[in-house]
């Protein structure tokens, strides 16, 4: 296959997984404090960095984000949570080349987006302790999903075999 061909598979694929994402947005769970957690995102998001890499997952979640944002299905802490989970993935999947790849989702949403939303959100809301509970909400979300995005993957794989988009990518 050529790199068009790879190239425009990758974007066929990010766009679907985009389009579940969002079509599971408003599947969420309401936190105490207000916040809801969308975990099937996450599942998205993992699923995606390994078996397309890191920057079509993370265009996949940034399209997801801007899509749930739009429709009202998502809020706008999307945007510094979701790519990073799953650009972390997909440089998990690099290095491990293995589905526990999509057990670093957290890694990405959670110290590196709740950490920058934080910083973009902090003057805001006028608090000094917002770095923790967006940590909380985040977590709250990415764990059960990058565990969720791993059990899906381990069931595809007999029917994925070993293959990848592009295993180069």
């Amino acid at each position: 296959m050529t790199d068009q061909g790879l190239h425009l598979r990758r974007l066929i694929l990010a766009a679907m997984f985009a389009a579940i994402a969002t079509v599971l947005g408003p599947l969420s769970i309401p936190l105490p404090l207000g916040p809801r957690v969308f975990p099937l995102q996450h599942t998205v998001n993992a699923i995606a960095g390994v078996l397309l890499g890191p920057w079509y997952a993370a265009g996949a979640a940034l399209v997801t984000a801007i899509l749930r944002y739009n429709l009202h299905s998502g809020t706008i802490f999307a945007f510094p949570g979701s790519p990073f989970g799953a650009l972390v993935v997909g440089y998990a999947y690099r290095w491990l080349r293995s589905d526990f790849a999509a057990l670093a989702e957290p890694l990405g949403t959670g110290p590196i987006g709740a950490t920058l939303a934080a910083l973009v959100f902090q003057p805001l809301i006028g608090s000094h302790h917002t770095i923790w509970w967006f940590q909380v909400a985040f977590l709250s979300s990415s764990i059960p999903g990058a565990v969720l995005g791993f059990v899906v993957l381990r069931a595809l794989r007999p029917a994925l075999g070993s293959a990848r988009v592009d295993a180069r990518a």
